[in-house]
């Protein structure tokens, strides 16, 4: 095949939102197969080789195929080794968030006995608790609605063919008192900065502003904070290169989200495009009081 053999295996919590995700994927070019156990995950680069165009594959994976990791494990080690591009998309959502999905559709919960929703998820959080962990991205979906899904899977699976040595970047500022993102994999605190909330002409303003910006960057600890960020990420980033990483999300946080960490994910985009990467800036809660 002239095309890199791409292979996204998505999974995750029933009702985070893999099933919209497929048909996005789909729209988006890509093959979707949905629930086929990972024993026979190798197959799809069998079909490949006798498939003109088709290169780009989704396969669905859900707790319904029981104990499945070893398996998925061991057929992305094939696939690799056959020289396939693979990525593992876990989608989550917040335990209250996915008992709401479920009352509102009247669905059962396909792990569920004579178990309530809520300890149906707790049971399923458990069993995947490991394949979250190895995922190469994990998609918060606790508020994103259909569009905003669509959005962000665009950010992720819009640039067309990948290869197999690009880090991916993200970064993400969010308010502590909204609650922590679970889909990033780092989290840096700029609490310790003064805050402008407190300033009363900053106070309406936002992290976007060029006031609020002249003001979080003018203190010397947010200055001497990027630099050892610098150092510490020019050491990180190659190195999970060199391991094989394909995506990297960064949180940075602080009371609110609307002024200092909204002003520091901007400049530690600009810090991570020195660095040779190319990263996507998202604003959680900038918008929130």
């Amino acid at each position: 095949m002239s095309e890199i053999l791409d292979i996204t295996i998505i999974t995750g919590m029933s009702g985070a939102g893999r099933s919209s995700a497929a048909d996005v994927l789909e729209d988006l070019g890509y093959f979707v197969i949905d629930n086929l156990p990972p024993s026979l995950i190798t197959k799809v680069a069998d079909l490949a080789r006798g498939a003109e165009d088709t290169t780009r594959f989704v396969v669905g994976v859900d707790v319904r195929l029981g104990a499945f990791i070893p398996e998925l494990t061991a057929a992305l080690t094939e696939l690799q080794a056959r020289g396939a591009a693979t990525r593992v998309i876990f989608f989550d959502a917040a335990d209250d968030v996915l008992v709401r999905r479920y009352e509102a559709t009247r669905r059962k919960h396909p792990v569920s006995g004579d178990e309530r929703v809520s300890e149906s998820i707790a049971t399923e959080r458990e069993l995947l608790g490991e394949l979250k962990g190895r995922a190469d991205v994990v998609i918060d979906t606790s508020e994103l609605n259909v569009h905003e899904l669509r959005t962000r899977l665009l950010d992720l699976f819009g640039g067309g063919e990948r290869t197999t040595s690009t880090l991916h970047t993200s970064v993400v500022s969010f308010g502590y008192k909204h609650g922590l993102p679970i889909d990033v994999d780092m989290v840096f605190d700029c609490r310790f900065l003064p805050n402008p909330h407190w300033v009363d002409e900053l106070r309406p303003l936002a992290g976007t502003d060029e006031p609020v910006r002249d003001y979080v960057l003018g203190q010397p600890a947010a200055q001497e904070f990027l630099a050892e960020l610098e150092r510490l990420l020019s050491l990180l980033l190659p190195a999970y290169v060199r391991e094989g990483k394909s995506y990297l999300s960064i949180g940075i946080g602080c009371t609110g989200g609307r002024h200092r960490s909204v002003v520091m994910a901007a400049e530690i985009a600009d810090l991570l495009a020195r660095l040779g990467f190319e990263t996507r800036v998202h604003h959680r809660d900038v918008e929130r009081d």
